[in-house]
């Protein structure tokens, strides 16, 4: 799926990026250098559930509420591997929870691996860190 990447001892900050500001739409500047990886140690993606304290729905997402005025937090996997997007190798979105001009991680993974199976989350949006978390139960970190 990738070439192969060093790993960081976290996942960064995402750099700064004043979407709102841009000529173009489309995805942020990448959360992980190219050739990088890191592993996510928080709760990310689906299911997203609901609670009545406010906070990120994940890490490096802010706060997201249903329609009944509730915040909603991510109750999703720990241990993704996260990596620069433009690193994957053979895969196609699947379906996406949308927004102005790209995927979030709201629904879930939506990368699928050309054997058929959904294998990662890309989060893509303009106003979102762009950034791709393979999942650590289907995707496997091998040493050359």
């Amino acid at each position: 799926m990738t070439e192969p990447l060093t790993r960081l001892p976290a996942v960064p900050e995402p750099p700064f990026f004043a979407w709102w500001d841009a000529d173009e739409p489309g995805p942020s500047p990448a959360t992980v250098p190219s050739g990088c990886y890191a592993i996510e140690t928080e709760p990310y993606g689906a299911p997203l559930v609901a609670t009545d304290v406010p906070g990120p729905a994940m890490p490096r997402r802010g706060t997201i509420g249903n329609v009944d005025g509730q915040w909603l937090v991510s109750q999703g996997p720990r241990g993704n591997i996260v990596i620069n997007p433009d690193d994957a190798r053979g895969l196609t979105l699947q379906h996406a929870s949308s927004a102005c001009c790209g995927a979030t991680p709201d629904g879930g993974m939506n990368q699928l691996c050309a054997c058929g199976t959904l294998v990662a989350t890309l989060c893509s949006d303009c106003c979102l860190p762009y950034e791709l978390h393979l999942s650590a139960d289907h995707v496997r970190a091998i040493h050359p």
